[in-house]
């Protein structure tokens, strides 16, 4: 706890301020120390609907663990991302709390250490297109953001534009979700495409699957970017970034429903 936690704990008990503002305020300081390498956010998903992640790359697979660990300890579940082969056979070792499994998301390259899987549905409905074989693995990052998030999620891959006959089928499956997450490589036409067809909110997701001029998922990008249909965009395999902002979407669609 620090010290500006601890102001605010004492406002509430001399009653200088409501319940609600004091957990305002508590979220908003509250982070957990990983020796000198880490300072954890347990209380994200609190502020923001949206929790940490743990981005694998850069990290050696003991820091991996001991971030991992820490994080548990605040945290019924946690999402690692672009975990590698030697960091997932750390996570298989690692000696997790009572109670949390590692469930190893090959395709995503991503892992969830959680405490109960899957988690209490929210009643939210995200939908994840992809318009290539190769474009499925950041696709499949924002598919499991958004169940970690608590959405029923449905997913339609190779559906892209060179062959468009079959992305009408896929179409007609995703009419009942709140916000379609769509990701693309090369040229980056569908998300686009998708967009002038379907009332739900499209996240374009450009992948780094295209190469020579304007490869590396610049001209998927930039092609998103230059729409005239109404979307949003995020970076270049941004999979959990696409996945949690449709999730947000579709939980707030869910709560209103419920209202």
């Amino acid at each position: 706890m620090t010290s500006n936690l601890r102001d605010v704990l004492e406002r509430f008990a001399r009653g200088e301020i409501s319940l609600d503002e004091a957990a305002r305020e508590a979220n908003l300081l509250s982070y957990r120390e990983v020796g000198e390498m880490a300072k954890l956010d347990p209380r994200r998903v609190d502020r923001i609907g949206v929790p940490e992640a743990i981005l694998a790359e850069g990290k050696s697979p003991s820091d991996l663990v001991d971030i991992v660990l820490s994080f548990l300890v605040a945290s019924k579940a946690v999402l690692v991302t672009r975990v590698s082969p030697d960091q997932l056979a750390a996570l298989r070792e690692a000696p997790l709390p009572p109670g949390a499994e590692l469930r190893e998301e090959a395709r995503a390259k991503a892992a969830v250490i959680s405490r109960g899987w899957p988690p209490e549905p929210s009643g939210g409905k995200v939908g994840v297109l992809s318009a290539g074989t190769a474009d499925i693995p950041v696709a499949e990052e924002a598919r499991v953001t958004a169940e970690l998030l608590g959405c029923d999620t449905a997913v339609e891959y190779d559906v892209g534009v060179a062959g468009i006959h079959r992305l009408f089928p896929s179409l007609e499956k995703m009419l009942d979700r709140d916000a379609l997450v769509v990701a693309a490589g090369r040229e980056g036409t569908l998300p686009a495409v998708v967009a002038g067809l379907t009332e739900a909110p499209v996240v374009g997701l450009p992948v780094s699957t295209g190469y020579g001029a304007g490869g590396g998922g610049e001209a998927a990008l930039l092609s998103m970017l230059q729409s005239c249909s109404v979307m949003v965009v995020v970076n270049i395999d941004a999979g959990f970034v696409a996945g949690a902002f449709a999730a947000k979407i579709a939980n707030q669609a869910a709560n209103r429903r419920n209202m």
